[in-house]
């Protein structure tokens, strides 16, 4: 346990003499400084830092080569939906600063019209062409990163009657406007594969 805690404080001390270094890169010249915290655990002077959070899962097993050919497809499917989730919930936090600003009901529903029409121009051509599969996972993913499931989203922008009209035609095609992430549950593997993607692992 020494070793481990010897070997520790002296990656740690290198980390701290090389961080003080400058870095020279061919057109400028960059001096990086970290503060290091220290605590005393008896007589001893202990240097103190916080690390990025790794998450490691275990490597998936397949018994059947069609199992594996489904978890590349969803992997493919979540790498083209979950950037706009994350789009989305970017633009809530944009709109609810907005929202703040905005004295009547009137500027309001302007506001979300704008922006929708924004969306629209923006975005049409892309969202028009995802699959089934891939506006299933989507609605998921937009649960997952707003906190809200689309058809609250939906009756909380544009009013209950618009979000009863588009939990109705995604009834039609399948779907659920009002389906839920359960990271722990059902969704327990699309959520680890979206700490990968966020990561960089896959």
């Amino acid at each position: 346990m020494n070793r481990i805690i010897l070997l520790l404080s002296v990656c740690v001390l290198s980390l701290s003499s090389l961080s003080a270094q400058e870095l020279i890169d061919d057109s400028t010249a960059v001096t990086e400084f970290y503060i290091l915290r220290k605590i005393l655990q008896g007589s001893d002077t202990l240097l103190h830092t916080t690390i990025e959070e790794v998450s490691v899962f275990p490597e998936p097993q397949f018994d059947r080569r069609r199992d594996m050919r489904r978890y590349e497809r969803l992997v493919y499917n979540l790498k083209i939906v979950h950037p706009y989730a994350v789009l989305a919930a970017g633009m809530l936090d944009e709109m609810n600063d907005a929202f703040v600003e905005l004295k009547t009901e009137r500027e309001r529903k302007q506001f979300v019209k704008q922006v929708e029409r924004e969306l629209m121009d923006e975005f049409e051509d892309e969202l028009k062409s995802l699959t089934i599969t891939q506006g299933r996972l989507l609605i998921k993913l937009i649960d997952r990163e707003t906190g809200n499931t689309s058809y609250e989203l939906l009756r909380e922008l544009r009013g209950s009657f618009s979000a009863f009209f588009w939990q109705a035609v995604a009834r039609l095609f399948g779907s659920n406007l009002k389906t839920t992430f359960d990271a722990e549950g059902e969704d327990k593997l699309i959520d680890q594969i979206i700490v990968m993607i966020e990561n960089g692992q896959i």
